[in-house]
């Protein structure tokens, strides 16, 4: 069978069958419904949803022969063109890879772009296979419109913004505090120069959707206080949708207070031993430590222009000589590096800054002391 890549076919082939998604995007996220994208893998790079899985009916160059055809030659000599990249057995790879995740994945959608040609044209396909598949209505284009949709709702929400310096534990806090949103985890991103992981950041549009599933998955009503950890305009390299940054300036803090001592084990525990258990696992012992040290070098080469030009000289070699005793067992030594670095750097712009929000505090306290405050409210 030929493909029918037109938007509006509705004639030959099985009928187009369809869901109300508009009324079950939330449940889809809710239950993690597996999803099948059929786009192409550069527009599921650009942005996907956290359970879909892409499948394309097309790949990269294949669309963009179809789409230059279009645009030169006009729809039929694009439908003409996309017929003979998709047939014969490039055609049966590609339907036997949907058949075997509808198998697996019985309770599950397709979506294309819009919910138009490539999604039916697989679809039918299924069909004449002997398997009913539902799409999602609007695709892709209308799920992320309802996640946008829910990012604005989640800034209606009254909030409460949590502060503190940094090493204190906000962001494991918020996994013990009910009605929390974990940004940094939707950014995938730690916030600090030193916050990225060993995975690749999320990118604006897959941060943007994790924060509206978590939220969704959340199942608040609209009257309750969220829990939200204090960020910039932006969490590493995305930026806080607006809405919700202007709603975070306007909420009261609840601010955790804990030693330097307390800060300096979190912080060595975060950023030295797990992060080196993480780049050694993904690339092995030596290319790991690698790739480690390399991390550790960016993070603080990033705040050279606030430390000095001097300081960070000197912090670097002390830096370079903890690798260096790391490598033989002794990982303590980068406590002389991370120490003035909490206590010269991020201390005094955390002080700065929240002198700036001193009317907003409503409550302050070690980690046990704003969690009951939290509780209590």
């Amino acid at each position: 069978m030929a493909i029918d890549i037109s938007e509006n076919n509705t004639s030959g082939g099985a009928p187009i069958i369809e869901r109300d998604d508009s009324a079950n995007f939330r449940s889809i996220i809710r239950n993690k419904t597996p999803l099948m994208d059929v786009r192409a893998p550069i527009e599921f790079e650009k942005g996907a949803f956290e359970q879909a899985i892409n499948q394309p009916l097309m790949d990269n160059d294949e669309r963009a022969q179809v789409g230059l055809c279009y645009k030169n030659k006009g729809q039929a000599a694009a439908i003409t063109l996309g017929n003979k990249l998709v047939s014969g057995d490039n055609k049966a790879n590609r339907l036997a890879q949907w058949q075997d995740f509808v198998r697996e994945n019985p309770q599950g959608y397709l979506y294309c772009f819009r919910g138009g040609l490539r999604s039916q044209t697989v679809q039918r396909w299924l069909k004449e296979s002997g398997i009913n598949y539902p799409l999602i209505t609007g695709g892709y284009k209308a799920f992320r419109q309802f996640l946008l949709n829910e990012v604005e709702q989640l800034a209606l929400h009254p909030l409460i913004i949590l502060a503190g310096n940094t090493g204190c534990g906000k962001t494991p806090f918020l996994s013990h505090c009910a009605n929390s949103i974990d940004l940094e985890g939707a950014a995938g991103h730690r916030g600090s120069s030193f916050g990225g992981f060993v995975m690749a950041q999320s990118n604006q549009i897959t941060f943007e959707n994790k924060l509206a599933e978590q939220y969704i998955r959340g199942d608040y009503s609209i009257e309750q206080r969220l829990v939200l950890e204090d960020e910039g305009r932006q969490i590493g390299s995305v930026h806080l949708p607006e809405s919700l940054r202007h709603a975070m300036t306007l909420a009261p803090l609840v601010v955790i207070e804990e030693s330097l001592d307390y800060r300096l084990e979190q912080i060595f525990q975060e950023y030295i031993i797990k992060m080196t258990a993480q780049y050694q696992a993904a690339y092995g012992a030596e290319q790991g430590f690698i790739a480690f040290s390399e991390y550790l070098q960016h993070g603080l080469f990033k705040v050279r222009k606030r430390l000095g030009t001097e300081r960070y000289g000197q912090l670097k070699e002390i830096q370079s000589a903890a690798l260096v005793n790391q490598q033989n067992g002794q990982q303590q030594y980068h406590l002389d590096w991370l120490k003035p670095l909490l206590s010269e750097y991020y201390d005094p712009m955390y002080q700065y800054q929240l002198g700036l929000k001193a009317e907003r505090i409503v409550f302050q306290g070690n980690n046990a002391e704003c969690l009951a405050f939290l509780n209590e409210k």
